[in-house]
């Protein structure tokens, strides 16, 4: 159940992939939403099983904001969290004084930035929150979430966080949060790519592909990938670790974004980039992230 210093209702706006489970979560820990989404499946999906008088749906954002203190957000990108926020009927400009906005998508941070003055401009906070788990995750109520903002503002949005995640990682001023996620999932998909194209490598030597992914996991080449996606989704052909290419590409643009913003010339990155979006260009955005070898396994057969 809520602990006592849970707000006794909570608005959620955004009931996608991520989304619909983590309110799900939310409902089971015995929270109350006043939820949003403009896909009628969707909130038919949340209604579903949700226990009485604890779920009521709003309109439109405005809606949410005019009935909770503690507004969560999970959508796509930061184009979309703006609409959301200063477009007709959006967020801000009905917030109450004090209320609280966690972004907990994967947005830019400069644009969050800008977001949380303007809320602050109306005596509320914007706070940003991204995750970093699968659905299944999402479901069980362990992921791992960074958390951007102030203390007053995280001590508000602190218990609906415990019960969505299992690790709860405070990582400084709000955007820092967004800024560490994207840069991680660069990180990820470097080594996704790294890994992918190491096993190919062993493949066309007639090397034992799992015993080779039993090495890199014994030794200084284990990653993520190595440990979660060779084996169990590309050796095994299954492909689908649940992340698709659409969100992987959209994580490596913001980190391409911080990259601008700082000055660094991010050669790795650049290629990673490259290679990413030409993946999806061939697979759609919908593909598993996994499904990169596949990518690179036709791309390399052409004359």
């Amino acid at each position: 159940m809520a602990s006592d210093a849970a707000p006794a209702t909570i608005g959620f706006i955004g009931l996608g992939m991520m989304g619909l489970p983590m309110a799900r979560c939310l409902l089971a820990k015995g929270f109350s939403l006043v939820a949003c989404d403009s896909a009628e499946a969707a909130r038919a999906a949340l209604a579903e099983d949700a226990p009485e008088g604890r779920l009521a749906f709003a309109p439109s954002p405005s809606g949410v904001a005019e009935l909770c203190n503690l507004t969560l957000l999970m959508l796509p990108n930061s184009d979309i969290v703006a609409q959301v926020a200063e477009g007709e009927g959006g967020l801000l400009p009905a917030l109450r004084e004090g209320s609280v906005v966690v972004d907990m998508g994967s947005s830019i941070p400069a644009e969050t930035r800008r977001l949380a003055q303007v809320a602050a401009a109306r005596g509320a906070s914007l706070i940003d929150a991204p995750v970093s788990g699968s659905v299944i995750k999402a479901r069980a109520g362990t992921l791992a979430i960074m958390i951007g903002g102030d203390d007053a503002a995280f001590a508000a949005a602190e218990a609906a966080m415990r019960a969505m995640g299992e690790k709860i990682i405070r990582t400084g001023p709000v955007g820092s949060a967004h800024a560490m996620k994207a840069l991680n999932n660069y990180v990820y998909a470097a080594g996704l790519l790294a890994a992918t194209e190491a096993l190919q490598m062993a493949d066309k030597l007639g090397l034992d592909l799992k015993v080779f992914t039993d090495v890199l996991n014994a030794s200084s080449g284990r990653n993520v990938a190595t440990e979660t996606k060779l084996r169990q989704e590309i050796i095994s052909g299954r492909y689908a670790g649940g992340f698709q290419l659409g969100l992987m590409r959209k994580d490596l643009e913001t980190a391409g974004a911080i990259a601008a913003e700082t000055g660094i010339d991010a050669e790795a990155l650049a290629l990673c980039r490259r290679i990413w979006e030409a993946a999806l260009g061939e697979l759609g955005p919908k593909a598993d992230n996994t499904e990169l070898h596949r990518f690179l396994e036709r791309d390399r057969l052409r004359p």
